[in-house]
């Protein structure tokens, strides 16, 4: 659903809308500001790989990043649910932009590879995390003021639009990243999400949507469940599945970068897995048009094997006609399953933590990005090529098993529903 179909749904009957509380300019800014984190494990990969001669480096310095986010991911979100988003941002932002900075000049120094992985987890620590507080601040928009019949509905395009719009960035982040380096240098790539960052974080962080809660204002004070709800088994598998997406971006780049290293252009791994986003972004985006009958239980089972066959293919495909085809085929599993993985993270967040838990789904993807990133890069390297092309089918495989897991969790949830009713 683009930000138009979304204004479709909210009728002219003289209230409020989502558009004429938050400004029209919010959607592109807050669409450009989500490219650089989705920019950045490959942007790292890319380059060094290309500056150090060495998948393995660079799939462990991937991991560092990850690492990074994973650590610190979370702790931004609760920051930004307790002070405010725009301070947080901002902060992280310029500090995200220094970290950056120093990867793309340490990589080409003399100095040893455990500076470029200090170098590549302080980027992951200072990731902004734009898809979640986007998600966070136009949830609370939606349930505080746009009062009203509509309000279910209004929400639910939302969720769906920024579902659709982080598919379409993570996908086609690492193919903006592979143009960037073949039309330029390896490192063309990290001043991209520098520039970007600068320009669209800062627009996100200074929105008028976005403005810091006033110190002191007992009716701007948020309200919060306590910290262990964020700990049920509906958020886990929700991140479990997450990751697994992850893996599977992860896994898959990895794979292609040393299929293409074999043949002398490691630099346009990126471009093959583009291909990924052609079915992917089309799914996704008619998620909205979903029936609301179809339950996200259903659509997450559904889908999750269809990225499974598509890995599984990929992995005995002996010509490039045979891997696009097959990323064409996982591409339309993946967006549909993020869109449901992200929608059920709405709906599970506790009180006053929508942030934390955004932040905490978004983290999992860059985790398992970077983690099968590391694990695959060094098996391509001291196992070979048709190793590391194997490995999806086991991040595919863990998408499809969390699905499973959730109908045990939802099975719970609904029981306890019925003893309390």
């Amino acid at each position: 659903m683009s930000h138009k179909e979304l204004s479709r749904t909210e009728e002219a009957d003289g209230s409020p809308t989502l558009f004429s509380t938050v400004g029209r300019s919010y959607f592109p800014i807050a669409f450009m500001a989500r490219m650089p984190f989705a920019m950045v494990v490959i942007g790292v990969l890319t380059l060094v790989v290309a500056g150090r001669d060495s998948l393995s480096l660079g799939g462990i310095n991937s991991a560092m990043v990850g690492l990074g986010t994973a650590i610190f991911g979370s702790f931004i979100g609760a920051a930004a649910d307790r002070w405010g988003q725009r301070y947080v941002l901002l902060t992280v932002g310029l500090l995200n932009c220094l970290a950056l900075l120093f990867m793309a000049w340490v990589v080409f120094s003399p100095l040893p590879d455990a500076v470029v992985l200090i170098a590549a987890f302080a980027i992951g620590a200072t990731s902004p995390q734009v898809a979640p507080m986007s998600r966070s601040r136009l949830v609370e928009i939606v349930t505080t003021r746009l009062q009203g019949p509509r309000q279910p509905k209004i929400l639910n395009g939302t969720m769906a639009y920024e579902s659709a719009a982080d598919e379409v960035i993570f996908v086609f982040g690492p193919f903006i990243v592979g143009l960037l380096a073949t039309a330029f240098t390896p490192v063309a790539p990290i001043f991209g999400a520098i520039v970007l960052t600068l320009a669209f974080v800062s627009a996100f962080a200074l929105h008028p949507s976005g403005r810091a809660r006033r110190t002191g204002d007992a009716a701007q004070t948020p309200v919060q469940s306590p910290a262990r709800e964020l700990f049920t088994g509906g958020v886990f598998v929700v991140v479990l599945g997450v990751f697994g997406i992850g893996l599977v971006f992860g896994s898959t780049l990895t794979a292609l970068t040393a299929l293409m290293n074999d043949i002398g252009h490691p630099e346009e791994a990126g471009l093959v897995y583009g291909m990924m986003g052609i079915g992917s972004a089309i799914l996704a985006i008619s998620v909205a048009l979903f029936s609301p009958r179809y339950a996200l239980w259903a659509r997450w089972l559904s889908f999750a094997p269809l990225m499974l066959g598509g890995a599984t293919i990929m992995a005995v495909s002996d010509r490039l006609s045979g891997i696009v085809i097959a990323l064409l085929l996982m591409g339309s599993a993946v967006g549909p399953t993020l869109v449901t993985l992200f929608s059920l993270a709405a709906e599970r967040s506790p009180l006053g933590r929508s942030a934390t838990v955004m932040s905490m789904a978004g983290s999992a993807i860059i985790v398992g990005q970077s983690v099968a990133s590391a694990v695959n890069g060094i098996l391509a390297e001291e196992v070979g090529t048709a190793a590391a092309m194997a490995v999806p089918i086991a991040a595919a495989a863990i998408v499809f098993v969390a699905g499973l897991l959730n109908l045990l969790v939802g099975s719970s949830a609904r029981k306890r529903d019925l003893v309390h009713s």
